[in-house]
């Protein structure tokens, strides 16, 4: 698809700023993300709206299903993150029209903090700890106990509760590292 094929098209496209607001209406979902067809663009050749959601710029939670957050015919706003050229599309973010919820609980906890979590997750070096409503961390499996073992599998389960230590805040990463607080 080119410009040459679309001028409308391509020159709707060309005039977006990044960082400018648009908004529109869902047309379509798909497991890949969604179209979104916008009040001021054309309509597109080929797909069912000339804006497109990735998943992950959806929601700064982590989602199952586009269809978690948006449904068909709802209104949206979002944020022109760039050109598709390749697909001829707008490429938007919903999430960014929301504060970023790692970035607001980082600025009211520091390194040493403990704090009460629940374990969401359990991976072979470690687990995951949902510390606060949509904020998860990584103990470790190094941090996780003080005997030798090959994995985190059986030390704790899913749903189980614990305290834990921020050892590392990483804001440009959005990676949260814990550690198990030791019981005196």
């Amino acid at each position: 698809m080119n410009g040459d094929e679309n001028p409308e098209l391509w020159a709707f496209l060309a005039s977006l700023h990044p960082g400018e607001i648009l908004s529109g209406t869902v047309a379509a979902i798909e497991r890949f993300g969604v179209f979104v067809a916008l009040d001021d663009g054309p309509d597109h050749p080929v797909f069912p709206g000339v804006g497109f959601i990735t998943i992950p710029e959806l929601s700064w939670r982590r989602i199952d299903a586009a269809s978690d957050v948006v449904r068909v015919g709802q209104r949206v706003s979002c944020e022109f993150l760039q050109f598709d050229d390749w697909n001829g599309e707008a490429r938007l973010s919903l999430r960014a029209m929301q504060p970023d919820p790692f970035a607001v609980f980082a600025e009211g906890v520091t390194v040493g903090r403990a704090l009460h979590g629940q374990v969401t997750k359990v991976v072979p070096f470690g687990v995951f700890v949902r510390v606060a409503d949509g904020i998860e961390g990584l103990v470790h499996l190094r941090e996780l106990t003080e005997l030798p073992v090959e994995t985190a599998e059986g030390i704790l389960q899913v749903g189980d509760e614990l305290m834990v230590v921020i050892t590392e805040i990483d804001l440009e990463r959005r990676r949260l590292a814990l550690s198990r607080a030791q019981r005196p």
